[in-house]
């Protein structure tokens, strides 16, 4: 089904999109009231995440370099036993050759203690620098949490003072919508959203755009005033109306 205020006169559709447009720029005043502390609050949890996902990378290490330490340790234990079994058994050789043997399996296993040692001490080195860096990174978790909190805290009453205030505002601009030819809404949003400061339609000001501020051509204006047709500026793109559209004096217009 159509909608019926496609039929509007121009000046009635101007009158509804500057309309539109004041209600819209008061839930945009409210949005930088916020300012960047949604994107602050994400890029919190963002980097709180990150530091947690590297703690556990970090426990997983120490878990995995204590059970190579309990490896090693049973390795060196069995080595240690060998030496002792074979240290015994010397005193039972029947020879020379079986006392050589003997000697070089003690010397291997003795290398063995020593290698196992040696792979202990630098997995407890290696989780004594790890256990440093966790230091290191539960201060800054700490300090992230920390900040994080404070910007949820001043985020929330920032947006509880305003919340009420927003709802209405999009509820006004969502009736007022319905009353604006699709058209015609689609290309004040297209403009809106490219233009800088978020408007979409502005007045006339000082024989000027009162979006880029570039100067508009006397007849131009005559058409404007007019309201026979939409007219958008021919450098921005905004859709222009006369100051008398937006309840502002030509005299007004012109101070500003």
């Amino acid at each position: 089904m159509a909608k019926q205020e496609k039929e509007l006169p121009v000046e009635e559709r101007l009158k509804n999109l500057y309309h539109l447009q004041t209600i819209l720029s008061e839930v945009d005043r409210i949005k930088q009231l916020r300012g960047d502390l949604p994107l602050e609050v994400q890029d919190l949890e963002d980097t709180i995440a990150g530091l947690q996902t590297r703690m556990s990378n970090y426990n997983d290490e120490i878990a995995a370099l204590k059970e190579e330490i309990t490896a090693q340790q049973n390795a060196r234990d069995r080595a240690i036993a060998m030496v002792e079994k074979y240290t015994q058994d010397q005193d039972n050789v029947r020879n020379n050759r079986e006392y050589e043997y003997l000697t070089k399996e003690i010397e291997y296993q003795k290398l063995n203690v020593e290698l196992a040692e040696k792979k202990m001490n630098e997995a407890a080195r290696k989780i004594e620098a790890i256990q440093a860096e966790i230091s290191v990174v539960n201060e800054q978790l700490a300090d992230k949490v920390h900040v994080l909190d404070e910007k949820k805290a001043e985020l929330t009453e920032i947006v509880s003072e305003t919340k009420q205030e927003e709802e209405k505002l999009r509820e006004k601009a969502k009736k007022l919508e319905d009353k604006i030819e699709s058209r015609l809404l689609t290309a004040f949003k297209r403009i809106r959203k490219n233009a800088r400061n978020g408007l979409g339609v502005v007045y006339v000001q000082r024989n000027a755009c009162g979006g880029c501020f570039n100067r508009i051509p006397a007849q131009r204006q005559m058409e404007i005033k007019m309201h026979k047709r939409v007219i958008v500026c021919e450098y921005c793109g905004r859709i222009l109306i006369d100051p008398a559209l937006a309840g502002v004096s030509e005299a007004d217009a012109k101070n500003e």
